[in-house]
């Protein structure tokens, strides 16, 4: 991020620098992110395409979404806990994925150790994570947090719990996804929306 402040979209609407950048920007920023996530399986799928993204752009992985959700059963926890050696086989030459064998493999092991949660856990792990008190709305994304206390200690809680390939910066990255934080620039027509 550059640091800017909210610019003016096509329809005058101010909006975050980033989510003018491409079409796919424009209708995941005004419709999707910062959005509250809940229930177990759609906060794997989004645990899942942040480890992925991981090194990588975020619009490599939402142009890729499809794919990974074709791939990874929907991302159903108990579905993709039942993938076997040759699953990640067949994962490894998907190429409507991104084939890293390390992420891939940790998808399929984070599905294991979450099948045996009980309905709900997950969700509620990963909410009780969500700060206590709103922070100000950022005005540049200069003021946006890569990490906060609360990332940190939602992978330390994920990892204690048998979750791979989380660290700090995509607990936050998670958080800001899903809702957890709201870190839509001031002014932008996402922020209250």
């Amino acid at each position: 991020m550059s640091g800017g402040g909210p610019v003016a979209g096509p329809d005058g609407g101010l909006r975050c620098p980033w989510g003018l950048s491409t079409e796919d920007y424009v209708a995941y920023h005004d419709t999707e992110w910062g959005k509250p996530v809940h229930g177990d399986d759609a906060l794997y799928e989004r645990l899942c395409l942040e480890a992925f993204q991981s090194g990588l752009s975020w619009l490599t992985i939402l142009r890729r979404r499809e794919g990974f959700r074709k791939a990874f059963s929907d991302f159903r926890i108990a579905s993709v806990a039942e993938f076997g050696p040759a699953d990640a086989e067949r994962l490894m030459a998907d190429e409507g994925i991104i084939r890293n064998r390390a992420k891939i493999e940790a998808t399929l092991a984070n599905a294991k150790v979450l099948a045996g949660w009980g309905a709900g856990d997950l969700d509620g792990l990963i909410w009780s994570h969500a700060p206590k008190k709103p922070g100000r709305a950022p005005k540049t994304t200069a003021d946006v947090p890569a990490v906060t206390p609360e990332s940190t200690a939602l992978a330390k809680a994920l990892k204690k719990a048998g979750i791979r390939f989380v660290g700090p910066t995509t607990a936050y990255a998670l958080m800001q996804a899903c809702g957890l934080v709201n870190d839509h620039l001031a002014g932008c027509v996402s922020r209250e929306g």
